[in-house]
């Protein structure tokens, strides 16, 4: 029997409790490096199924591991619970409106609290496993603080806390099913502060050197520099203190914060140098200093081609995701919130042979070939996982079919049964891949061949500098 039919009651008695902390974990929506409640109501879990819980891990507190197991291969799964600033909404509702069942302006936005608790509910799975069999192994539970903007698992990664793992593995809510086949930008994300002198803007303008000046100069030579990077790389930034809200004072203090990608470590890299260059250029027009603050950075991710596929098989031999008419209908009426370039753009990530066949809800699987590997143009901080330790993620549908990440129509839809399915059948992939790897040392050994095949034989190097604090310990 397959172990995930053998797992099937256990999957059915744990779906209401998982589907409860997934909701709960929706409401509270904290940000990066302050999910304290998130991270009690994982720990809390796993302690009491009888995990060794480790926090904080790498010297963040929101950071933990929970292990089960003895000796044998050590699998891990990660998990993430992070929100993103600006995105309150009410669950369920059809136009973009405050939530009055959240705090403050947060929201989950790119499906969190449904990844860190389906990673949850695999670790249990696993652990059943392997006490109905008595198996040697571990199974561990990474939670991971601060994807969204904080490279959390990059400082993981630079304290060593992936090093001795056999494989990751990982999922991502979406709106579509299938392994997550693409590369990633490695980014870097910088803060510029400028100073210069405050004077009376009408009185004694000369006397003055205007910050917000510098800061604006500076994003005209990076718009400039736009031109000359490359088609793959991209600079965004948001100016974060504008120097006041007086307009008659020359503005003394302005920063912006530039988040800068590329398709490799060290692209990203000597673009980072070129932006460092513009802000300096930008101080020496204007009179003013320039304070280049690096915040921190993420990797490349690295595909696995041999873990992938253990995965896709074991989506394979799930099926289709089990959804009802209850699931159809939610997904007509948020289908319909959105725009054709929504549908349009969602489409891109699908094989020619199901662009245009899919409506309101993808309840399939996309097909796997491990030849095509396309570029993600956004970055993840499982990339440096990826570096450490053969890894593999899967996409599940938790969302009608074309939501955009990062919009109101994600949040609205967290607390829906459509993302409760699809929240279970990815716990469903994780353990079912975990359970077949723990079997498998010479799948294991493989993947650890590709991994440094694809690494071309060099040591991983964190793309964070080792005397670049924690961003939560910063004054």
């Amino acid at each position: 029997m397959h172990p995930i039919d053998e797992l099937r009651p256990f999957f059915e008695q744990q779906a209401p409790r998982t589907i409860a902390l997934s909701d709960q974990i929706w409401s509270l929506a904290e940000l990066r490096y302050a999910e304290e409640a998130s991270v009690k109501l994982h720990t809390d879990g796993l302690a009491e199924a009888g995990f060794r819980i480790q926090q904080p891990v790498a010297d963040i507190p929101t950071a933990f591991m929970a292990e089960y197991g003895e000796g044998g291969p050590v699998i891990g799964l990660l998990g993430e619970y992070d929100a993103l600033s600006g995105l309150n909404q009410q669950s369920g509702a059809l136009q973009c409106m405050p939530s009055s069942d959240s705090p403050g302006m947060n929201g989950h936005g790119c499906g969190h609290h449904l990844l860190g608790t389906a990673a949850h509910l695999a670790a249990l799975a696993v652990q059943q496993h392997l006490r109905t069999h008595k198996l040697p192994g571990r199974i561990r539970f990474y939670g991971c603080p601060a994807e969204e903007g904080g490279s959390g698992k990059t400082f993981m990664a630079r304290a060593g806390a992936f090093t001795d793992l056999d494989a990751a593995l990982t999922w991502h809510p979406s709106s579509h099913t299938g392994i997550f086949d693409q590369s990633t930008l490695a980014n870097i994300q910088a803060s510029f502060v400028f100073k210069g002198r405050a004077a009376h803007a009408a009185n004694a303008p000369h006397l003055g050197r205007s910050a917000l000046d510098a800061v604006e100069l500076m994003n005209v030579g990076c718009n400039y520099l736009r031109e000359h990077m490359p088609p793959s790389a991209r600079v965004h930034y948001a100016v974060t203190d504008s120097g006041g809200m007086s307009p008659n004072v020359v503005q003394a203090r302005a920063e912006v914060l530039y988040l800068i990608r590329a398709a490799r470590n060290i692209d990203a890299a000597e673009l980072y140098e070129r932006v460092q260059n513009v802000a300096r250029g930008a101080a020496l027009m204007t009179g003013c200093e320039v304070d280049i603050r690096f915040d921190k950075a993420c990797s490349n991710l690295l595909q696995n081609t041999t873990l992938n596929q253990v995965m896709y098989t074991q989506m394979q031999h799930l099926g289709r995701l089990p959804v009802g008419e209850k699931e159809r209908e939610q997904a007509r009426q948020h289908h319909a919130t959105l725009g054709a370039s929504d549908i349009e753009e969602a489409g891109r990530s699908l094989s020619s042979a199901l662009r245009g066949q899919v409506t309101e809800l993808f309840d399939g699987i996309k097909d796997y070939d491990p030849a095509r590997e396309e570029l993600l143009y956004g970055s993840t901080d499982v990339a440096d996982v990826s570096w450490v330790t053969p890894t593999a993620q899967a996409w599940v549908a938790c969302y009608a079919f074309g939501t955009p990440f990062h919009s109101w129509q994600m949040v609205s839809q967290g607390k829906t049964s459509l993302a409760h399915v699809g929240m279970l059948q990815a716990a469903k992939i994780l353990a079912a891949t975990a359970i077949e790897l723990l079997s498998k040392p010479d799948m294991l050994a493989a993947a650890r061949q590709e991994l440094q095949a694809r690494r071309e034989g060099k040591p991983y190097t964190c793309p964070i500098p080792a005397e670049i604090p924690l961003p939560f310990r910063r004054s």
